[in-house]
Parts: structure tokens; C-alpha cells; sequence
């Protein structure tokens, strides 16, 4: 066996393994308790995971076999991988890139406003249909349940360092003014709202099935964790993309020594005559 097809065969071992942290990723996002709720950002980690899982194992047994179809197949292959990975994580960065909380004074949250994230992020949860999924799966989940509890004050709730969706699904915004009862429970300071006013004020309800499950602020919420989460798995993808090109190099080498040395087909060699 030649080094060059020696070295590939551990590159893509070494591919094969790191696949499953990326299938893992995905996972990870489709536990999460903030993803759990969104269907359409996991499946595309996971399946490219699976198939860097299954073309490292060709490439391995290409390199390994001296199989110079099967390596070709890899080698295509992989460049339409990578080429997918790339566009994959350009495109997650692109889309999570805007979009930040708002920090105020005194409190120890951030708020967040839909119209700071993403067109395309924007138009998931805008799609009645996805948000009415959304929603009834955050209320299902009890995602504000404890609130009440861990800060029973408006002092202790001012200091709390809730999550994004915490502060954009469980209370009103801070601009509506709404006097503290509990950490669920906020009522009309009894002052007419401006015109201007947040249209979310309107829409808090103190029933716990509802709170701001319906607000502009809690799809910035969700929008926010989501940005977080994704930004982890591009991490990962962006490492993963380093190490199949390197792998990817290595195989070409490979494919041309064993065009140089005659192993075609299933590793046999070139037939010499007289």
C-alpha cells in the first residue's frame, strides 16, 4: 500500500469519527428546549453529518482496498460535500449574523425586537402555520413555569439574567410600564399608551397559556437562542470543512497513485505482455 493511500485511509477514519460529533450537533439542537419547538434548522446538521459518516468510510475502504472506482465515487462525492458544507455554513452565519438583545438600565436581561434579526429568520416564525406550532409547543413545554418562584420580587426580577426566551415570551416589554405582581403577572399601570407604543403591550395576557407566547418579542426571543445554537454547530461545521479538505487532497493523491500503479476495478493491476 502506498503512503499516499496509507494516509488517506487514516484521514478519512480520523473524517468517519469526527462525523458523529456533527450528527451529535444536530441532535444536540433537536434537544435543546428552545429548538425542540423548531423543526427546521436540525435535520439539515444531521443529515450532512450522515453523509460525511458514509463517504468517509468509502474513502477509507478506497484508500485501503485500492479500489480506484470506489475512490473516484469518493472523491466526487466529496467534492459535492464540501462544496454543500461550505455553502451550508456560509449561509448559517449569514442568517444568524444580525440580531442582538437590547440591554436596559437596571435590569440584569436583555429585550429583543424581531426586526434586528434576519429577513429569512423573520419570515419562519411570521408563517402563521410555523408559529402557531412554535407557540403551542413553548406553552406546552411550561418554558415560563419557576419564574414566579425564583423571583418573587421586583428587585430579584430586576437583577435576573433570564434567557431570550425568558425575557421576550414571559413578560411584557419594559416600555409598556406595567406594574410587577409576580414575575407572570403584570398589570396596566392604568396610563393611556401613546399611539407609538410597543403593539406588544396589547397583546400580554396574564392567563399562562398565553403571556406573550403571541409577541413580536418572544419570536425575537426564540430567533435569539436559535442564532446561539446555530453559531456552535458552524464552529463545528467550519473545523469539519478544514479537515475534508485536507482529506480530500490527500485522496486525490491516492486516486492518482493507483492510476499510476495500474489498480483498477477491484485492486487488480494492469495485465503486462510480451
Amino acid at each position: 500500500m502506498g503512503f499516499s493511500n496509507l494516509l488517506s485511509g487514516i484521514l478519512n477514519f480520523v473524517t468517519f469519527v469526527l462525523s458523529i460529533p456533527i450528527i451529535g450537533a444536530g441532535i444536540w439542537l433537536a434537544k435543546q428546549h428552545n429548538t425542540v419547538c423548531v423543526r427546521f434548522l436540525q435535520w439539515p446538521v444531521i443529515i450532512i453529518g450522515v453523509f460525511i459518516l458514509l463517504v468517509s468510510l468509502a474513502g477509507v475502504l478506497g484508500a485501503w482496498c485500492r479500489v480506484s472506482c470506489l475512490l473516484w465515487l469518493y472523491l466526487f462525492v466529496m467534492f459535492v460535500l464540501i462544496l454543500l458544507l461550505f455553502v451550508f455554513t456560509i449561509f448559517a452565519f449569514a442568517v444568524t449574523n444580525a440580531g442582538a438583545g437590547q440591554a436596559l438600565s437596571g435590569k440584569g436581561y436583555k429585550e429583543y425586537h424581531l426586526g434586528d434579526y434576519s429577513t429569512w429568520l423573520q419570515r419562519r416564525v411570521n408563517n402563521p402555520s410555523n408559529w402557531n406550532t412554535i407557540q403551542s409547543c413553548l406553552s406546552d413545554a411550561k418554558v415560563c413555569n419557576g419564574l414566579d418562584n425564583q423571583y418573587p420580587t421586583l428587585a430579584q426580577f430586576n437583577a435576573a439574567s433570564l434567557t431570550p426566551i425568558e425575557s421576550g415570551c414571559c413578560k411584557p416589554p419594559s416600555s409598556c410600564d406595567f406594574a410587577f405582581v409576580n414575575a407572570t403577572h403584570w398589570n396596566e399601570s392604568g396610563i393611556t399608551l401613546p399611539a407609538s407604543a410597543d403593539p406588544d403591550c396589547k397583546v400580554w395576557s396574564n392567563t399562562a397559556t398565553d403571556l406573550c407566547f403571541n409577541c413580536t418579542s418572544c419570536k425575537a426571543g426564540v430567533l435569539q437562542e436559535i442564532k446561539q445554537d446555530w453559531r456552535k454547530v458552524a464552529i463545528v461545521n467550519i473545523v469539519m470543512l478544514v479537515f475534508l479538505i485536507i482529506a480530500y487532497s490527500v485522496g486525490c493523491c491516492a486516486f492518482r497513485s493507483n492510476r499510476r500503479n495500474g489498480a483498477y476495478g477491484g485492486g487488480y493491476g494492469k495485465q503486462s505482455y510480451p
